[in-house]
C-alpha cells in the first residue's frame, strides 16, 4: 500500500510548478525526453538564466531529473513530474 504524502509534500510540487515557464518546460520535457537546456531555451525563445533557474526549481521540487552529458545537462521528468504531467494535459482538455 502506497504511503499518503502530507500536505506539506504536496505544497512543494505544486509550487514547484507554479510558474507559466515552468509549465511550459514540463510538457515540453514530456515531449521530448532527455532534451536539454539550450534546446529548451531554443524552444521557448526565453533567456538562457530565466530557464536555467526555472528548470532548477522543477528539479528541487522533484518533478524533473538532470542528467549531466560533458556541459550538456539533459531532463527528463521524474514520476511525479509524470503525474502532473498527465494531469496539466488533462486540465488542458477542459
Amino acid at each position: 500500500m502506497a504511503k499518503m504524502k502530507t500536505a506539506k509534500q504536496m505544497e512543494r510540487h505544486l509550487k514547484g510548478m507554479a510558474n507559466h515557464y515552468r509549465i511550459k518546460i514540463l510538457l515540453l520535457i514530456a515531449a521530448s525526453d532527455g532534451i536539454t537546456l539550450e534546446d529548451i531555451v531554443k524552444a521557448l525563445e526565453a533567456n538562457e538564466k530565466t530557464i536555467g533557474e526555472h528548470t532548477r526549481r522543477l528539479y528541487v521540487a522533484g518533478l524533473v531529473n538532470k542528467k549531466y552529458r560533458g556541459k550538456f545537462v539533459e531532463h527528463t521528468l521524474s514520476p511525479y513530474g509524470k503525474t502532473f504531467v498527465r494531469f496539466l494535459q488533462s486540465f488542458q482538455k477542459i
